[in-house]
This record gives C-alpha cells, structure tokens and sequence, in this order.
C-alpha cells in the first residue's frame, strides 16, 4: 500500500540554475486555476522558482519585467499571455481573515497563484493544488525540492519538474 503523505515528486536541484530550470519547465504547464503553493524556510528558494515562472510567463509575450520579492507589497499581479498571475507572500499576513482582503479566494479562480507561506490560507487553501516544498539540501549548496498534486490536472506539471 503506497503512503499518501509520500510526495509524487522527490528531486535535488543542485544549484541556483536547476531551481530557475524548474520554475520555467513548471511555467510551461501552467494555466488559469492553477495555484502552486510554496513551501520552505526563508532562502530556500520560493521566491527564486517563482520569478523564474514569472519571467517564462512574461517572455511568452516577449515582456521583461522585474519581478520582486512581494515580502512587503503582500501580492503583485502580473498580466500574461495567459491571464494574471499572481505571487503572493503571506509571511506577514496576520491571519486567514487578512485573504479575503487580498482577492487571492477569487484569484485561485482566474488567475496562475504562487504563494509563499500558504499555511497562512487557513481554510481558504485551494483543494486543487500543487504544494511545492524547498529545503536545503543536507551537506550541499543544492535544494530538495517535494512536490504533492492535489487533485487532478498536474501530470504536465509533475513531468515538467521531473526533467
């Protein structure tokens, strides 16, 4: 019998260019609805896979843009090819409550979500997910990356991240 909490994806991304590689190859298989919820300690690389995607996003309309850390803005808002993408850093976000206020339920609806600390969601977490956690690989400058599916729809996304 397989473990549930087992993630569906387990790989080392040896340095800095393998987490930007994923978020692009990530990027690619992403559409409105999708939210990716990322998980880790501060440094772990969150923010960095999530501006690689961003800019893969943006490039699909040959746009540059800079792509901050939204630590303080809360949620910045991109407009792409594919609709709005969101990036949302909820570390400082004092309750589940303060979502609402933010318009991430309705974003999860229409737009590509990337959220930093999604413990902060409360009950407002997406059934339909994709939680990807980055933790420092032990003795290594690389990052362990998991990744659990929750519910349909991510077999692109899991083999994006697979190569």
């Amino acid at each position: 019998m397989s473990d549930p909490d087992a993630p569906d994806l387990r790989r080392i991304l040896p340095d800095a260019e393998a987490t930007d590689a994923a978020g692009r190859a990530l990027a690619a298989t992403l559409n409105a609805g999708d939210a990716v919820m990322l998980r880790g300690d501060l440094g772990a690389g969150k923010s960095a896979l999530a501006r690689a995607a961003i800019t893969a996003l943006l490039a699909e309309d040959g746009r540059e843009e800079d792509i901050p850390s939204p630590s303080f803005t809360l949620v910045q808002v991109y407009e792409t090819a594919r609709g709005e993408v969101w990036h949302a850093d909820l570390h400082r976000l004092p309750g589940p409550d303060a979502v609402i206020e933010l318009g991430l339920e309705d974003a999860f609806e229409d737009a590509v979500c990337f959220v930093e600390w999604p413990d902060r969601l409360g009950d407002a977490m997406p059934p339909r997910r994709l939680d990807l956690a980055l933790d420092f690989e032990p003795g290594g400058e690389g990052r362990l990356m998991e990744v659990h599916a929750r519910g349909a729809g991510w077999e692109a996304a899991l083999a994006a991240l697979t190569r």
